[in-house]
């Protein structure tokens, strides 16, 4: 991963964050699962995909400023069909254990507005937290 292409280190490139609202969950027969999202970015853009949870699929483009602070939209598509689009700022807080954790403000197109966490999953677990999503 290079994170030194950007004023702010790269901050997202390779990363991996799951939600913690409680709202985008869903647990069916087991334990809740929440959507889980691989991070990019090249220079000041920032792009995801993620999926899990009640989020059949969604994704997010947006621009990095020097302070980490991510401006971006993003569409998803929820498993009852909704489909939900609208605009975020996303400011990083750096978790005792070194993971990154984003404080998101955002606001949908239908007006609705709130504030939501995403956390850093630790890379030893990534990739098992998106297989998980996967099945």
């Amino acid at each position: 991963m290079n994170r030194a292409a950007h004023p702010a280190g790269a901050l997202y490139d390779g990363r991996t964050f799951r939600s913690t609202a409680p709202e985008t969950a869903s647990g069916g027969s087991g334990p809740a699962r929440s959507p889980v999202g691989s991070y990019h970015q090249h220079g000041d853009l920032v792009w995801a995909e993620f999926s899990g949870g009640a989020v059949r699929e969604g994704r997010l483009v947006g621009r990095c400023g020097a302070d980490g602070v991510i401006t971006a939209a993003y569409c998803q598509v929820l498993d009852g069909g909704e489909v939900v689009s609208g605009q975020c700022v996303s400011r990083p807080e750096r978790l005792q254990d070194g993971r990154l954790r984003l404080r998101e403000e955002w606001c949908r197109a239908d007006g609705s507005r709130g504030t939501s966490f995403i956390e850093e999953v630790a890379e030893e677990a990534a990739e098992e937290a998106i297989e998980g999503v996967r099945t």
